[in-house]
């Protein structure tokens, strides 16, 4: 990494940033410290919504953005403002909601962008054991899908989770997708339970790499200019913006040999990642 051209760092959360136990190790809020010392700027970007990042990120720690919801949305954290929201319109909400229940999928739906910690549910004909484990974590904001399924302010995301298969997967990310254009399909390994697909989907625009490129474009900093680390499918968005890029080694194996590996996130991947920007 050139340190000398390097002017916003981005990167993950679970699995990356954070320990297993969703605690934030030392050196890492070192490493953070010091590259707001050297007026680097320090993004996350992460597939949980606000709520969620406010569960494992205390206030005091000095990130500058949140990317949130995989760039559903932009937060500047320090002065505690929206910036940017991008949400599917309810013209594209009602025709998904419609054929999910027509297909019986178990299915989440989440409120627009930045209310998105609020959701409706579906259970579909087939009993899913992860579907139930994510219903609890989330009781406390979510109700189910009434009959009409009527969402007139259109959705932030919806969600479905399958048992990990990847032509299962491709199959349905090519039916979904095939509904409207105006949507995308992305998938997340599940960090509840091992062998669980997390099926996403978002407005097309809507990605990591695009929430980091919002906040490229109002600080005038160029992609070059930028590093990225990730540990996930959901990063790749990401890791192809960011003009060095980097993947911990607790990454899935398929996604190895494209990107520059550090250690893992048990082994502070972060501070490790940086430390040639902290000299």
């Amino acid at each position: 990494m050139n340190k000398k051209h390097i002017k916003l760092v981005a990167t993950d959360l679970d699995g990356t940033f954070l320990k297993d136990d969703r605690s934030v190790s030392e050196r890492n809020l070192k490493a953070l410290q010091r590259l707001g010392e050297k007026n680097i700027v320090r993004v996350v970007a992460t597939g949980r919504n606000l709520r969620k990042v406010e569960e494992v990120l205390s206030p005091d720690v000095p990130f500058d953005y949140i990317v949130f919801s995989s760039g559903a949305g932009v937060f500047n954290w320090k002065e505690k403002k929206h910036i940017f929201n991008r949400n599917i319109t309810p013209n594209s909400t009602e025709r998904l909601v419609t054929h999910f229940k027509q297909q019986d999928y178990n299915f989440y739906a989440f409120a627009p962008a930045p209310g998105n910690h609020r959701l409706w549910w579906h259970r579909g004909k087939t009993e899913c054991e992860e579907f139930n484990r994510f219903f609890t974590f989330h009781d406390s904001f979510s109700e189910p899908l009434a009959e009409n399924g009527n969402l007139e302010n259109g959705l932030c995301q919806f969600m479905l989770i399958i048992p990990e298969d990847e032509q299962n997967f491709a199959l349905l990310k090519e039916e979904i997708e095939s509904q409207c254009t105006e949507i995308r399909v992305i998938r997340s390994s599940s960090p509840v339970t091992k062998g669980y697909i997390w099926v996403e989907v978002f407005h097309h625009e809507v990605s990591k790499g695009q929430g980091v490129l919002q906040v490229c474009n109002m600080l005038g900093i160029k992609p070059e200019e930028t590093a990225g680390i990730g540990n996930d499918y959901n990063d790749l968005d990401l890791l192809g913006f960011t003009g060095h890029s980097y993947l911990t080694q607790n990454a899935p194996p398929p996604l190895k040999r494209f990107f520059t590996l550090v250690p893992s996130n048990e082994e502070d991947a972060f501070a490790h990642t940086v430390q040639p920007l902290l000299q």
